[in-house]
């Protein structure tokens, strides 16, 4: 959704939106719209290498495992997480993209 400089920037609620557009947009909405993954999303985006995997999760919500990857799961569907398969361990990553087409929403 980047916009070059000098463009005007368009906004998703600055015209009638398709149904596609807005079941999209809904979808995002309600991939954060839940304090748990906004907590995954802040603490991913937060550390040192924009990285964590389940377990560093896990401990840093107080939750379980399953429900952790639940969340993981609704954020990576959505698009604002990448999830990388390394071993045993699976690296979630922020998907800049995605975090600035939540932004353009309230923009």
């Amino acid at each position: 959704m980047g916009t070059p400089v000098g463009h005007p920037v368009e906004h998703p609620l600055d015209h009638p939106l398709a149904r596609a557009e807005a079941e999209e947009t809904a979808s995002l909405l309600k991939a954060v719209a839940d304090p748990v993954r906004l907590q995954l999303l802040s603490i991913i985006r937060a550390s040192e290498d924009g990285r964590a995997n389940v377990c560093d999760l896990t401990a840093a919500v107080g939750l379980s495992q399953p429900t952790v990857s639940h969340h993981l799961k609704v954020l990576t569907d959505s698009g604002l997480l990448t999830r990388e398969r390394r071993g045993t361990w699976a690296w979630f990553h922020v998907v800049p993209s995605r975090l600035d087409d939540l932004a353009a929403i309230f923009r």
